[in-house]
Order: C-alpha cells, then structure tokens, then sequence
C-alpha cells in the first residue's frame, strides 16, 4: 500500500522489528503453521481446537504467535473466530487439542488470572474499566498482582497516554470512548507484562482516534514489549503489523507479513475490499 497513513511506520520500521522474526520479504501463504526459529516465537498458540463449554469446534487447527518487538494482527470476517483465537490463548476456554506456550513454557492448563500471574497482559474489547472509579484507581488496580513500587510505572503510563494524567481525578465512565481505550490499555500495562493482547482496541472510535491508539501501540512495541491483538480494521492494522493472520471459519486462511498481506491480490480482494 503506498501512500496511505502509514506508510512510515510497521514494518518499515526497523525498531519494532524482531530480527528473528519473518522478515519483511516473506511471502502469503495458506494456512498458518508457524515454521519458528529454534526456541519458538515468545508466544503461540499451536494446532488449537476447542470452542466454548460442551459447543462444536470454533477454532480447528488454529496457529497464531507473536515474538519479541513485535505486532501480529488477527483479522478477517465476521465470525471467523479472531476474538476465540485470542481467548483460547489467554486460556478462556478448553483446547480440545493443541497447545499454548509463553517463553518456551506449556501454559495450556494455566487458568486466565495464572496467565497474567505469568506476564500475559489482556483488553478485552468489552467492559474493561471500571466506570466508576477514577483513571488514577483504573491504573492502580491493574498493579494488584504487585508488591513493588508502582509510581515509575504510573508515570511511563502517563507519558504515553498525556490525556490520563489530565484526567486522572476524573471518573473514567466519563471519558470519551477512545480515551477509555486508552485507560484500558494502561492498567493492562501497569501489570508490567511480557506481552500484550488487545481485542478489537479501535472498536467505535473515530478514525482520528484509532490513529492514535495505532501510534501508542507502535510505542508500547518499540520497548520490544509483544503486542498480539484483534482487528476488525484489518487494513490499517496490517499496516503497522510485522506479522498477519487470516483467519476464517476458525481456521488460518492467510499467513505472512503486514506488508505482503496488504500487496497480495487475493487478500486484498476478499478480506480487504480490494
């Protein structure tokens, strides 16, 4: 893609780019097995298949991973199962096959607060502040699994997202949708984890303000913090993304980098409107 609002940045972007990752020249290709390099990526989900309690399979053989540094993005249409992968790999519901390793450890017995215990930091796309307390609390209370000193976390936080530290008196139901996001995203970093997990985190804002939230996530990646999230605008995510999955009917469809996705025609034409 030339010309559009990103065109500096992703994976033109040297900094949030893992050298052990894919690389920018890698092309397309169906399905989605990871081929990692010795080790593994820092986070994957491998061969996953389950649903939701006693439910038929929504994910069938699903693989999605993130390394160090960098964006992986999980798009496709509605009810390909993009907000299930990033479940199943919190560990909000049972694989009934494959396996979901962080750091090189089997987690995929691990319940979603031993995760987080573990380094995994998750937004979900819905409820995920706490409306009646202040920003400042909302900041405070993603510390709870902390005993150390939580105020240089605080202010990092506030570095990145200057409107909370204006706010941060201010009931966070209060806010604008966009800056609830960012009050979400926060506290999900105030747990200082290893890796970051957004679902659908520009869902009803303005363009202006996924722009923005799009710049804060290429930040938070710069540190070389992994941030693996859901996007329904799938073609602005590709474009900062090192890394892409195609997901439909619960299975990869497409697998490459954000850049080759976005020049390949059969992407662009089914999943992205041409």
């Amino acid at each position: 893609m030339s010309g559009g609002p990103y065109d500096d940045r992703g994976n033109q972007d040297a900094t949030i780019t893992n050298p052990r990752g894919m690389g920018e020249d890698d092309p397309v290709h169906a399905g989605g097995h990871e081929h990692p390099a010795p080790g593994g990526p820092f986070l994957i989900g491998e061969a996953m298949t389950g649903g939701y309690g006693r439910g038929a399979d929504i994910l069938h053989s699903c693989t999605i991973a993130v390394d160090r540094g960098e964006i992986a993005v999980i798009v496709g249409p509605n009810g390909a199962g993009k907000s299930t992968a990033m479940k199943a790999v919190f560990g909000m519901l049972n694989l009934r096959k494959g396996m979901v390793r962080l750091d090189g450890e089997d987690i995929t017995e691990l319940t979603p607060q031993a995760r987080v215990q573990k380094g995994m930091g998750f937004v979900p796309q819905t409820h995920n502040i706490f409306t009646s307390m202040t920003v400042e609390e909302n900041l405070e209370m993603g510390a709870f699994i902390r005993r150390d000193d939580i105020s240089g976390t605080l202010e990092q936080v506030y570095e990145l997202f200057p409107i909370l530290k204006d706010k941060r008196k201010q009931a966070a139901g209060e806010l604008s949708g966009g800056q609830r996001q960012q009050v979400a995203v926060g506290r999900a970093l105030m747990t200082k984890p290893k890796v970051l997990m957004l679902d659908e985190p520009t869902a009803g804002v303005s363009p202006i303000v996924m722009d923005e939230l799009f710049d804060r996530i290429i930040e938070v990646a710069r540190t070389g913090l992994p941030v693996l999230m859901v996007e329904q605008n799938a073609r602005q995510a590709l474009a900062i993304a090192d890394k892409g999955y195609v997901l439909v009917q619960g299975r990869n469809a497409h697998t490459g980098t954000g850049k080759a996705l976005l020049a390949d025609d059969e992407v662009r034409r089914s999943f992205l409107g041409g």
